[in-house]
């Protein structure tokens, strides 16, 4: 049975923006404390739409990743590593190169949404084609049974069930499967051997699905056999075959609520951010900044909180009291605009302030950084050459 991986990765931008960690580390951190999770920077995603400039791809790795330490990711409880660094993802894309359908790479539907994005850049490439390929590379390696990921990238987790479960199909059945399976059932023993057998034959001729539950825990118990001897096992008893890559579930995690300085969703490319370490005196001066509603010319006119881009951060930032206080001030003129702004400059800062000192640390000493790279990449390393093992001698490929 393999262990239960969570495994997310996010493509190097440089430093991040609160944004961000409402989106993704928030959660990122949550799950650190739960499941075995790696987190890993996507630089040769990166490149799928950055071929032709990736100057700035491994300085932005470099940022991105003392962001997530800032936000309190835990290289104690989390792999961190590069993409890059751990060849076996490449490997494995080409592999499943060899047996994807053109026709479903074509329908993925970022595919086209994408190349109209970024209609000033020529991703005729196969790099781009191929990226949900790559993607798929990225989660079956390590065989992780959770992806955390937002609505619009389900479709991406499906697309990897799918191939993960058309490998299995290829590849699962080992010559002369039967034999062996009826092989490795004598390892567990006379009784435990004729228990199993007899609840096979339940599941499979009559669907007692209790049948099968006991099989299988008769094979997480047993201590007889392998790692290897219970897949075979389990695909014996379930009439597939052995399960050489995992199909991953979804763990769908809600969209940020954090908007931009104008109101809009946070984004680089709107312009409208606050980086997860800008210094307070940016911060200020830029929530001091915003636009407010544009019905209060002056201080005496009554405004609306809901045409107001600070009431959308007064949700994020603001308890129930101070949101109560800054809506009914408004509506009645009874506080400034800068009035209001200001329990969310001090809630920006306050959420911030750990994060800089967190930071801090890695700033002060570039090398813990290198260093935990370089345990995270080993570790990575490790489990992906445990599955590339499989996927080779499946493939025929297990050379001496």
């Amino acid at each position: 049975m393999f262990a239960e991986h969570v495994l997310s990765g996010m493509r190097p931008t440089g430093s991040l923006h609160l944004g961000h960690y409402h989106g993704v580390l928030k959660n990122w951190v949550r799950l650190q404390n739960d499941h075995p999770c790696l987190f890993f920077a996507a630089d040769w995603h990166a490149l799928t739409t950055q071929y032709d400039d990736p100057r700035g791809i491994e300085k932005a790795t470099w940022e991105m990743v003392i962001d997530w330490l800032a936000a309190g990711v835990d290289p104690k409880k989390a792999i961190l590593f590069v993409q890059s660094q751990v060849l076996e993802h490449a490997e494995l894309h080409l592999l499943f190169s060899m047996l994807t359908p053109l026709g479903w790479l074509e329908r993925v539907p970022t595919y086209k949404d994408q190349q109209e994005k970024l209609s000033n850049k020529d991703l005729s490439t196969y790099g781009f084609l191929g990226y949900p390929l790559l993607m798929s590379a990225d989660i079956l390696i390590y065989r992780a049974s959770k992806v955390p990921v937002g609505e619009d990238q389900i479709p991406h987790v499906e697309f990897t069930r799918e191939l993960a479960r058309r490998f299995n199909h290829l590849y699962g059945r080992e010559p002369g499967f039967e034999d062996r399976a009826k092989e490795t059932v004598g390892k567990l023993g006379g009784r435990d051997a004729r228990a199993f057998e007899r609840l096979r034959t339940s599941f499979q001729q009559e669907g007692d699905a209790e049948a099968a539950e006991r099989a299988r825990a008769l094979l997480r118990e047993s201590p007889k056999l392998s790692g290897e001897d219970r897949e075979r096992l389990r695909g014996y008893l379930e009439g597939t075959g052995k399960t050489i890559l995992v199909e991953p579930d979804y763990l769908l995690t809600e969209a940020s609520k954090m908007p931009g300085l104008d109101g809009q969703k946070m984004s680089k490319s709107y312009g409208n951010t606050i980086a997860l370490r800008e210094d307070a005196a940016s911060v200020t001066q830029k929530i001091r900044r915003m636009p407010t509603d544009p019905s209060r010319v002056r201080r005496s006119d009554a405004g609306d909180p809901d045409k107001c881009p600070v009431w959308q951060l007064h949700q994020v930032y603001s308890g129930a009291e101070c949101r109560d206080w800054a809506a009914k001030g408004c509506r009645a003129a009874g506080i400034g605009c800068l009035e209001c702004k200001q329990p969310v400059i001090d809630g920006i800062l306050k959420e911030q302030a750990p994060m800089r000192e967190r930071a801090q640390t890695y700033l002060d000493d570039p090398a813990l950084v290198r260093d935990i790279l370089a345990d995270g990449r080993d570790k990575a390393s490790a489990l992906a050459r445990e599955t590339m093992r499989d996927v080779r001698a499946a493939m025929g490929l297990k050379h001496g």
